[in-house]
């Protein structure tokens, strides 16, 4: 069925908004989903802040030009489905590869991160990482045990100091009483 130029322009004005309102970009080789495993991949990436559709390719091709993104030809090749990382793109790549471990129908083909062109392998790592929040209380927590550390130091080395003090005037103390 053929598109006509004008439901062809609202496409790639819908696909152009969209790159500019995403954190990243992951484009799926569609190798045959059916409808209910499509609504499963949109419902699991709508979860995660995201957006999944099947997208024509050369409609894409127009829409990155229009966001001034890089090119991705070689990217966009074969039936297509895009996910749109609205949110934290390594948690639309953890759905998104998730889904893809249990339907062979899908496989990552590459992507972007802000202009950074990102390859299959480059996606699977990043959907590897632990979730935003996991990562800011890991790095809390490395840059809060040197001041515990230091914090116990001083605080052991002036309790010394007193016990010191204290021992001292106790036996000046003694002394005075002998």
């Amino acid at each position: 069925m053929a598109i006509s130029k004008q439901k062809k322009q609202e496409l790639v004005d819908t696909y152009t908004e969209l790159l500019q309102r995403s954190q990243g970009v992951i484009w799926l080789n569609n190798k045959g989903l059916s409808v209910p495993e499509m609504f499963e991949l949109r419902s699991r990436v709508r979860e995660v802040e995201g957006k999944c559709q099947v997208t024509k390719n050369r409609l894409t091709r127009l829409a990155l030009q229009n966001a001034g993104l890089p090119e991705m030809d070689e990217v966009l090749t074969g039936p297509t489905i895009t996910g749109f990382a609205l949110g934290d793109i390594p948690a639309v790549a953890k759905a998104i590869a998730e889904f893809a471990k249990d339907n062979d129908a899908v496989e990552m083909k590459g992507g972007l991160m802000g202009t950074e062109q990102l390859s299959a392998h480059e996606l699977n790592t990043l959907a590897n990482l632990p979730p935003l929040q996991v990562l800011q209380a890991q790095l809390l927590g490395l840059i809060n045990t040197p001041v515990q550390q230091l914090v116990g130091t001083l605080s052991s080395s002036v309790s010394q100091v007193v016990n010191v003090v204290h021992a001292y005037s106790d036996s000046e103390v003694q002394d005075v009483k002998t």
